[in-house]
């Protein structure tokens, strides 16, 4: 009975978050949920790490475990836990898919058990808190990931249990590729603490962090400004 009350409560939370009235936000949503929207600023992220880190073994390892810590996040969820688990997106239900707003017929592929955008965004967002350890960073990347996350609820493509998890699962995989990292880095390169208000304690730019915070902002702006033309060419 506690099952299906928790069942019960997420489909209820589903139909609260999903969807809306306005054109605007199903245009931002769309356009927010597509990977290509967020390449400025994952190649933003490379150049931090390019810009503040000496040698190529070092920024090698750098990318080699933020792409293992995405692998163990989303992409063994593709693999083996969807399929295994086999459970519908909210559009393809067919419990839900006459209660929910599928908007402008978009549909994923696959199963909706866990989320792979949640969990690879917040793989992403938890290696880069524990590599950087700014503040500013952490909280530019964890709201990076809750828009991510909210997206596919609004389009119907996830439950919200399916976000939460992923999101859990996403933090796991990125502290465990983290600890990968920190093991191997500490044979190839002796740990260094930064004590300056130009740097954080890993050795970071402050500066270049804030270009991180600038290009997350710029894109959500240009996204604004995309859903209005597109919701104006709409009418």
């Amino acid at each position: 009975m506690a099952l299906d009350g928790l069942i019960a409560f997420d489909r209820h939370l589903l139909v609260m978050l999903n969807g809306s009235d306005s054109m605007f936000w199903d245009h931002f949503m769309l356009i927010l949920t597509n990977g290509l929207t967020w390449l400025p600023l994952l190649f933003t992220l490379f150049l931090l790490v390019m810009k503040n880190n000496e040698a190529m073994i070092q920024i090698g390892l750098v990318v080699g475990c933020v792409l293992l810590g995405v692998f163990l996040s989303g992409g063994l969820n593709d693999i083996i836990i969807k399929p295994l688990a086999a459970r519908l997106r909210p559009c393809d239900d067919p419990l839900m898919k006459y209660t929910v707003d599928v908007v402008n017929n978009y549909r994923a592929s696959g199963f909706s058990f866990f989320s792979s955008h949640s969990a690879n965004t917040m793989a992403i967002a938890v290696f880069m808190m524990w590599l950087v350890r700014s503040r500013l960073l952490s909280l530019t990347l964890f709201s990076w990931s809750i828009l991510n996350g909210w997206s596919r609820i609004y389009l119907a493509q996830h439950y919200p249990s399916d976000v939460l998890v992923g999101w859990l699962w996403g933090a796991m995989m990125g502290s465990l590729a983290y600890y990968i990292f920190y093991k191997l880095y500490n044979k190839v390169s002796p740990p260094v603490n930064y004590i300056s208000s130009q740097y954080t304690t890993t050795g970071y730019s402050n500066v270049d962090i804030h270009n991180v915070m600038l290009v997350l902002m710029l894109t959500i702006c240009v996204t604004i400004i995309c859903a209005l033309f597109t919701m104006t060419g709409s009418y």
